[in-house]
């Protein structure tokens, strides 16, 4: 990803190896399109699979309304992740395993963030956890606030989760018919 350089420009704040620019003249800020661009496509992704989980019957059980069941398709898409189909699918789940998106928690009545395992039964369940708490970390303001936080590290969690994202949906016949439906 590349990163624009204005003239006169100041760099105001530094944050893990990654430059937020501001013009001298307005409150413009560079916001990282391309990073922008594919959140978009990450939550189109997630709430498309998300939708068709609960299309074909992968429901959370005993509840009035739908809630996707990511524990259910874990079970039934496993051989991705014991034997991911792709180079592109490992180095995702490998990303995922050894940076894993941390939970946003109260410290001392103050945000912060906690390395913390969600509950799981196996490594796909682990995994596709993982990605839903990248979803609800952007979604509910943890990765950004007018700027990103950690752009380059954002850009990965995004990448990657929308590579895995992508292989379940191909993995799972249901879901691969729903997904192509396009009224579904």
């Amino acid at each position: 990803m590349s990163v624009r350089f204005w003239p006169k420009a100041v760099i105001q704040q530094v944050y893990k190896n990654s430059a937020i620019l501001v013009l001298r003249k307005g409150n413009y800020m560079d916001t990282h399109e391309s990073l922008d661009a594919l959140a978009f496509d990450f939550f189109r992704e997630f709430a498309r699979c998300e939708y068709c989980l609960k299309a074909v019957g992968l429901r959370v059980p005993n509840k009035e309304y739908p809630i996707a069941d990511w524990g259910a398709l874990a079970e039934e898409v496993q051989d991705v992740f014991n034997t991911p189909p792709s180079d592109q699918v490992d180095e995702a789940i490998k990303y995922y395993l050894t940076w894993p998106p941390k939970k946003q928690v109260l410290k001392d009545d103050l945000l912060d963030w906690k390395d913390v395992k969600p509950d799981h039964k196996s490594l796909a369940e682990l995994v596709l956890r993982l990605v839903c708490r990248v979803r609800n970390n952007l979604f509910h303001g943890g990765k950004f606030n007018g700027h990103w936080f950690e752009p380059q590290r954002s850009d990965e969690l995004l990448r990657h989760g929308l590579s895995i994202l992508r292989t379940v949906v191909e993995a799972h016949p249901k879901v691969k018919q729903a997904y192509a439906q396009r009224d579904v």
